[in-house]
């Protein structure tokens, strides 16, 4: 399957929304989007995992990358998992607990609680 990766903005966050596979051959598509937006000055991001069907470790790495770009520009990053799946385990959320690593990212349901600067993430 391939991977697609659809950007917007609302408000100041860039929304990158990820349809398919996050694995080895596809992760550095999300890596690259990333890296635009802040090359962009664009340094709030949200990346919304909720149509992501497969993460592998390279894709993890790519998200822990991401944390780690985000904060070193003083940017903040959140990712969407689907409410259902944020708390019960969707396939991503699965990996990053699995992992010990879903405690470092900030979790919210959807697209509008991800953008909505009172809205508070979703416990770990």
């Amino acid at each position: 399957m391939t991977l697609q990766v659809a950007e917007t903005e609302q408000g100041p966050w860039t929304v990158l929304r990820i349809y398919g596979e996050l694995d080895l051959v596809t992760s550095p598509v999300v890596r690259q989007s990333i890296h635009d937006a802040v090359a962009f000055g664009r340094h709030d991001v949200v990346l919304d995992l909720s149509e992501v069907l497969f993460c592998d470790s390279s894709g993890v790495g790519v998200l822990v990358a991401a944390r780690r770009l985000m904060r070193s520009c003083g940017g903040r990053l959140r990712l969407i998992l689907p409410a259902r799946g944020a708390e019960e385990g969707s396939h991503v959320n699965r990996v990053l607990a699995a992992l010990g690593v879903r405690r470092l990212f900030e979790v919210y349901p959807d697209r509008d609680t991800a953008v909505d600067e009172e809205a508070q993430p979703l416990s770990a």
